[in-house]
Order: C-alpha cells, then structure tokens, then sequence
C-alpha cells in the first residue's frame, strides 16, 4: 500500500454522496467491494443519473490482499480525463477509506487534481443492536437506489 502521509480524503454519507452524483455529472463513485459482495449483496443504481459504479476491487477475494494494481488500473480506465471527484464505496467505510487515501497519494505523486471522498457508512451500514447489517445506516438503509444480480 502506498503511504499517504499528509493526503487529505474527505467523507459524507451515502445521501450526502447521491447528492454531489446528481450534481456533478462528471463525478464517479468507485465500489471497491468484492466480487462475491457485488454479486450477492448488490450494488449502488446510479442509472438515474446516466451512469454506473465503477466496481474495482481493492482487497481481492477470497484473500483480502490489497490489489497492487489497484491504482494503475483505476486511474488507467479514466485515461487522462480523471474526474475532480471520487466517491469510493465498501461495505462499511473501512476499506473504501484505504482505497481513498491510495488513489489520492498517487494523484498527488502524479500531479492530477482531484477530490477523493469516502463514503462513510458504506453500502451495508454499521451493525446494529442484532449485530446485522443494512438497518442503522449506509446506502441501503438510506432508501437510495441499488440493485442485486
């Protein structure tokens, strides 16, 4: 993992992140769960918005190491057009924030201007009192669009 020392990431929640989307329609949202997570949790709709999450594994499954190539091939896929925003995205907040602080230390070290954002609480949520996911809060639980394979 690239060290970030002195990289700022912001953060928002998943509303205040639907909001920014919708006015920003140069801005991406990048899920940097996994496959499996994907597949049978389901991922962020922005079809309203005339677009789609960009899904990018950081942590592959089923080993959970961080993908070297993560940030080459996130930044590769923009080619030389890298949004001024990115919103990253996991389960809960945790990876996607470590995903944020790679992708802005190799922006800095590259010279690309952007605003890397994490999105707090993450698709599933915080777990609650029962310890499950998807009811205090995250995207899901906020009532914003998503959709499941």
């Amino acid at each position: 993992m690239h060290p970030a020392p002195g990289v700022s990431v912001d953060e928002c929640n998943p509303a205040e992140a639907w909001t920014a989307l919708e006015q920003d329609p140069t801005a991406q949202l990048v899920d940097v769960r996994t496959r499996p997570e994907w597949s049978f949790v389901g991922i962020p709709d922005l079809s309203s918005l005339g677009r789609s999450a960009i899904l990018a594994e950081w942590r592959a499954f089923p080993d959970m190491q961080i993908r070297g190539d993560f940030a080459e091939d996130l930044l590769g896929a923009f080619g030389t057009d890298v949004p001024q925003q990115l919103f990253f995205i996991c389960r809960s907040g945790a990876r996607s924030m470590e995903a944020a602080r790679e992708i802005a230390a190799t922006c800095s070290d590259q010279g690309i201007s952007t605003r890397c954002v994490n999105v707090a609480e993450g698709f599933e949520g915080d777990l609650d009192a029962d310890r499950h996911r998807g009811q205090a809060n995250g995207w899901k639980a906020r009532g914003l669009s998503w959709q499941q394979s």
